[in-house]
């Protein structure tokens, strides 16, 4: 076993010691990657692990603060999803259209995670600007998910799942849309949790949907996610969405007792649709709860039925408008010499953006458009509002929400590429977060027949991580 495998927690302890360096953990991940890379079906996780620049940041963090052990992370190498800016290092966001472009300075949350300590380690693969559920969409190659070569790892955040499933990674940075952190923790295994929408920075995340995105981690263990997110959260003025507001000690909260909260347990994500395999591994999980000591209701969340339709209307129109910038001028690589500015838009952002990308450009870019706006676009934002009122009313009677990731486990790679209607339905679970803004998380729960991992969705009030925290490590012990 190599560091690669261990957690966060049990590293910082072996660095504290001084049992090991970080160097160390930077070798052993490198090794564990070669090791992958030689598989006959390569879990493709990373587009880029530059050693030597590793090493430099390792170096420069730890000359230039010498005080490392007394920091929250003690250096430990955590690897980030390639729509996050790290300086001197490419920013692909999985498309061909950046293959080229390498960022010039460091995204807020990669700033607070230096100073906390954690060293970035390699950019991870990901669903062309995180759209899509499986991480089929890059440029750079499908991911595959460290449980069954055969399955797709869940996206848009594959590459981060599974490189810390598969113990090519010690945790990972990814992002949240519509469930791009908790769809392929369910899938991989792993421990993944989207904040609440301005706890943390988005300034230097590369923006697909501004009013949804977050920053959050994927790590092993929810203590390693509890510390992960105690780091990189806070204030930002850069970032006018970002909530001034304390950040809690989360890893306080790990492992307390829950005897003083009520689940909810909504009706309506429960219904049709539910793969029988993974209601049953759910009501297990909940029954888990109980047995610590929880009350539990049965809520209504009567909205939920709007919310992907109203995700996709309002997500895609919020992407349209980010991805213009992308066009071979102002950013991206250019792809045709022509003196006609049309034909030099269209023929370069026809060639640098994928199918999935330029199918969710088209449809944003028609609900904005004029006659089709106050019937979708302006719809759809008065159904985001009903859907947060549902949610804030549910949380005057329960403190966490109790739900499946997804309805199904992690299929077979190829098997919904052609079916894009049925990709985004796999979402109908996390994307009603994403709309109220409200913080989530997946804890695995159990495994399928087949071997697969069952991820929980926890789903608390705004900024109350702490309670998701103590309710996931209960599911947790229970697991092992």
């Amino acid at each position: 076993m190599g560091l690669n495998d261990l957690s966060i927690e049990k590293l910082r302890d072996l660095l504290k010691k001084k049992e090991i360096s970080v160097m160390d953990i930077v070798r052993d991940i490198e090794a564990g990657i070669a090791q992958d890379d030689k598989h006959e079906l390569p879990l493709n996780a990373y587009i880029n692990f530059d050693i030597n620049r590793i090493k430099k940041e390792a170096g420069d963090l730890i000359g230039n603060s010498g005080k490392i052990e007394n920091t929250l992370l003690k250096g430990v190498p955590i690897a980030i999803k390639d729509l996050i800016n790290v300086i001197h290092t490419p920013t692909t966001c999985g498309s061909n259209i950046l293959k080229n472009y390498v960022s010039p300075y460091d995204a807020t949350a990669i700033t607070l995670l230096k100073k906390n300590g954690g060293v970035p380690s390699g950019k991870l693969n990901m669903d062309e600007f995180a759209m899509g559920s499986s991480n089929e969409n890059s440029y750079f190659g499908a991911v595959r998910n460290p449980h069954d070569r055969s399955k797709i790892p869940g996206g848009s955040s594959g590459g981060p799942a599974s490189a810390v499933a598969g113990n090519l990674a010690v945790a990972a940075l990814g992002t949240d849309t519509g469930g791009s952190i908790r769809q392929p923790a369910s899938m991989c295994g792993v421990f993944g949790i989207k904040p609440t929408y301005g706890r943390v920075s988005r300034y230097g995340l590369v923006a697909y949907a501004s009013s949804f995105d977050q920053i959050g981690p994927i790590t092993k263990t929810v203590m390693d996610g509890a510390l992960l997110l105690e780091a990189v959260s806070g204030y930002d003025p850069k970032d006018s969405t970002s909530a001034n507001v304390e950040t809690p000690v989360f890893s306080d909260y790990v492992g307390k007792s829950i005897g003083d909260l009520t689940i909810g347990i909504p009706d309506e994500y429960f219904g049709e649709g539910l793969d029988d395999e993974v209601r049953t591994i759910v009501e297990q999980g909940i029954s888990t709860l109980k047995e610590a000591g929880t009350g539990v209701k049965r809520i209504k969340l009567s909205y939920t039925k709007y919310a992907i339709a109203t995700y996709y209307i309002i997500a895609t129109a919020e992407a349209s408008s980010n991805l213009a910038r992308f066009d071979g001028i102002r950013y991206g690589t250019r792809y045709v010499k022509t003196e006609d500015l049309e034909t030099l838009y269209k023929e370069n952002r026809s060639i640098g953006f994928g199918d999935e990308v330029k199918r969710r450009i088209l449809l944003g870019t028609f609900t904005l458009s004029s006659g089709y706006y106050d019937a979708y676009y302006l719809k759809a934002q008065k159904a985001r509002t009903l859907i947060r009122e549902d949610f804030t009313q549910a949380f005057d009677e329960v403190d966490i929400i109790v739900t499946p990731v997804s309805p199904i486990p992690a299929w077979d790679l190829g098997q919904m590429v052609d079916d894009p209607l049925q990709m985004y339905l796999s979402d109908i679970y996390t994307v009603p977060v994403n709309l109220a803004g409200l913080p989530a998380a997946s804890v695995n729960c159990g495994k399928t027949s087949g071997g697969l991992p069952v991820g929980l969705q926890l789903i608390a009030n705004h900024f109350n991580e702490s309670d998701i925290f103590r309710t996931a490590s209960v599911v947790e012990g229970k697991v092992g």
